[in-house]
C-alpha cells in the first residue's frame, strides 16, 4: 500500500470529484474556441509537414560529350516566314550541320491566327549555297552563265514578289521547334541573312527597313523542373519606325532536378542580359536576333526531401499543448471577471 500512495503522489494530473465540477457557458464557448483553433492548427502542420522542400547543392560540370537541347518558341509578327532562317554557330565560327533538330516556321496572318507551316530538318545557312553557285559560274561557259543567271532573276523575282505580297498583308512567323547543338559555347540566331544580299536589298529597300519585332514565349535549355523560371519567357520587343540587331547574352547553368521518388532530371537554367544595336547609315550588317550562350563549370544540384516524423510531432505537441494551455487560462480569466461582475456590493447589502 505504501508503494501505491507514493506513486499516486507523483500524479500530475490529479481528477475532480464530479459534483465539484462546474460547467459554465463561458467555459463552454471557450472550449469551442480552442477545439477549432486546435483543428486548423492540426491541419496546418499536417500540410507542412506533407509538402516537401528543396536542398541546392553545387559542383564542378562533369559532364562531356552530351548535346544541349534548345527549346524555342519565338514569334516575328513583321517578317514573313519566306524571309527567315535559323542558324547555329560553335564557339570555333563552324555552322553546326546535320543535327537532330526539329524545327517548324508556322506562318501567320494580321491577326496572328496560324495559315501555314514549313520545316526545316537541319540548319544549314542558305546563303552558302549561293556562293557555291558564285564560285562554280567562273567555270561555265559564258551561255551557260547567262543562262544561269537568267533563271536565277526569274527565280528572284517571283520571290521578290511573294515577300512584297506578304509583307502587305501584314504576315508573321512564328518559330518554335527544339534545337540539338553541341555543349560548348555558341549562339543561334534569327535573321534574313538566309537571303540573297541582292534579294533583300529588293525586298527590304535597305537593312533599316527590316523590323525584327519579337516575342519570346518560350526560350529554355532542358525540360522544366517545379519552381524553375525562365527569364526570357514573356519577353516582347516591338520596332517602331527603327530597326537594329538584338543580342541576348546567356549565362547556362547545368542543373539537376531530383524527385523525392528518387527520379533525376538533367537540365538547364539560365541568366540573361540583353543588348540593342540600332541600326545607322553606315551600318553594313542587316538585322537580326541572336542569343549567344556559354556554360557555367558548376553544376547545381537541386534536391527534393521530406519533414522527419519526429519534427512534425515534436511541433504537433507544442502547438496543440499551447494551445491547450491558453484556453484553459481564458477560461480562468473569464470565470473571475463574470465573477467579479455578478458578485453583490457589500455596501448595498448592508443598506
Amino acid at each position: 500500500m505504501g508503494m501505491k500512495q507514493a506513486i499516486k503522489k507523483l500524479d500530475a494530473f490529479p481528477r475532480a470529484e464530479e459534483h465539484l465540477l462546474q460547467k459554465t457557458q463561458s467555459g463552454a464557448l471557450v472550449s469551442i474556441i480552442g477545439l477549432v483553433t486546435m483543428a486548423t492548427l492540426f491541419y496546418h502542420e499536417l500540410a507542412y509537414y506533407l509538402t516537401t522542400y528543396t536542398v541546392h547543392q553545387m559542383s564542378v560540370d562533369l559532364t562531356r560529350g552530351e548535346t544541349l537541347p534548345i527549346h524555342i518558341n519565338i514569334t516575328f509578327p513583321s517578317l514573313p516566314c519566306d524571309v527567315l532562317s535559323v542558324d547555329a554557330i560553335d564557339m570555333s565560327g563552324k555552322h553546326e550541320v546535320d543535327l537532330d533538330t526539329s524545327i517548324w516556321k508556322l506562318r501567320l496572318n494580321s491577326y496572328g491566327h496560324i495559315t501555314g507551316t514549313e520545316y526545316l530538318s537541319d540548319l544549314v545557312e542558305k546563303e552558302h549555297e549561293a556562293h557555291n553557285h558564285d564560285h562554280n559560274k567562273d567555270h561555265h561557259e559564258d551561255s551557260q552563265a547567262k543562262q544561269h543567271m537568267h533563271g536565277f532573276d526569274d527565280a528572284a523575282e517571283t520571290m521578290v514578289k511573294k515577300v512584297k505580297q506578304a509583307l502587305a498583308n501584314g504576315e508573321g512567323c512564328r518559330v518554335y521547334g527544339v534545337l540539338d547543338v553541341q555543349r560548348v559555347a555558341g549562339n543561334f540566331h534569327i535573321s534574313v541573312h538566309g537571303l540573297n544580299i541582292f534579294v533583300a536589298q529588293m525586298i527590304f529597300d535597305g537593312a533599316k527597313h527590316v523590323n525584327v519585332s519579337h516575342i519570346i514565349h518560350d526560350l529554355s535549355f532542358g525540360p522544366k523542373y517545379p519552381g524553375i523560371h525562365n527569364p526570357l519567357d514573356g519577353t516582347t520587343r516591338i520596332l517602331h519606325e527603327t530597326s537594329g540587331t538584338f543580342k541576348y547574352y546567356i549565362k547556362i547553368v547545368p542543373t539537376e532536378y531530383r524527385y523525392i521518388s528518387k527520379e533525376v532530371l538533367p537540365t538547364n537554367q539560365f541568366s540573361v542580359t540583353e543588348y540593342f544595336s540600332p541600326m545607322t547609315d553606315f551600318d553594313r550588317t542587316w538585322p537580326a536576333v541572336y542569343f549567344l550562350y556559354d556554360l557555367s563549370p558548376i553544376t547545381v544540384t537541386i534536391k527534393e526531401e521530406r519533414r522527419s516524423f519526429l519534427h512534425f510531432i515534436t511541433r504537433l505537441c507544442a502547438v496543440l499543448g499551447g494551445t491547450f494551455a491558453l484556453t484553459g487560462m481564458l477560461d480562468r480569466w473569464m470565470c473571475r471577471l463574470l465573477e467579479a461582475l455578478t458578485k453583490p456590493n457589500p455596501r448595498s447589502v448592508l443598506r
